[in-house]
């Protein structure tokens, strides 16, 4: 399928693996110019690399990290007013809630709401001018499923969900969606770091645990970055354009709910 983006221009940040790394590669083989970023410049030029090898499109790379003004400055730079946003930033690690210190709390805050909120305030003007913006914001299942551990992270990602609910209503009519996936369990390096902690305080071998936790989903598998990837970039296509404000669940049915 033809997406209808060729030619535009896509900033994906913490793309040099994992989930972002997916949708750098599904956009640029929509034929996108992609700005990668990342704060491992050795991961982020390899990532670059490969997909100058594989797609005939412009990549930038800029590494930085995202939550900083500096960071968002640079990336800024590099791609004044892209045509397409796709959010994305690490999770402060697992963590017991009642350990949790102010200072904690509010850089998981800054990690996974005031940045990709500063970065839209950032775009989105652009996009509304021209009469097209794409917005993906990469959150969690655990927004909609409390997660053990992650209470910092899912907040900040549902108080993210709930302010960009209105905004993405008040563009909407200018061409400009905004949508988030909720990745389920996915196999990628934090999915992996689970399986380490489980496998030391459980005394499973690493198969045992892997297979354990696939069998909890329906679908019998974990999710991969390709495909996440693509339906990212669908959402940014031509043909997205009447979906926006929405939750996309990639979980592989692992959410027990009918709505």
């Amino acid at each position: 399928m033809d997406l209808g983006i060729s030619g535009r221009k896509a900033i994906i940040c913490a793309s040099s693996r994992g989930l972002g790394k997916g949708c750098a590669m599904a956009l640029a083989e929509a034929g996108c110019d992609v700005v990668l970023n990342g704060r491992s410049e050795a991961a982020l030029n390899a990532t670059a690399e490969e997909i100058r090898a594989k797609f005939d499109v412009t990549v930038t790379a800029v590494a930085a990290d995202v939550s900083t003004a500096e960071g968002q400055k640079e990336l800024l730079a590099a791609c004044p007013n892209p045509d397409i946003l796709v959010n994305n930033n690490g999770g402060p690690p697992r963590k017991d809630y009642s350990t949790l210190d102010r200072g904690a709390m509010v850089s998981g805050v800054i990690q996974n709401m005031v940045t990709p909120i500063e970065l839209v305030q950032a775009v989105i003007d652009n996009m509304c001018d021209q009469g097209f913006g794409r917005i993906v914001n990469i959150t969690s299942m655990s927004v909609r499923m409390p997660i053990e551990g992650l209470d910092l992270s899912s907040g900040a990602r549902a108080g993210l969900t709930a302010f960009l609910a209105g905004v993405s209503r008040q563009v909407a009519g200018k061409g400009v969606t905004i949508n988030n996936i909720l990745p389920g369990k996915m196999d990628t390096d934090r999915l992996r770091g689970g399986f380490e902690r489980a496998v030391e305080q459980s005394g499973k071998t690493m198969d045992e645990v892997r297979a354990a936790q696939a069998a909890e989903i329906p679908a019998k598998r974990f999710g991969n970055p390709e495909e996440f990837g693509q339906t990212c970039a669908f959402l940014c296509s031509i043909h997205a354009g009447y979906i926006t404000g929405q939750n996309v669940l990639l979980d592989g049915g692992l959410y027990p709910g009918a709505f």
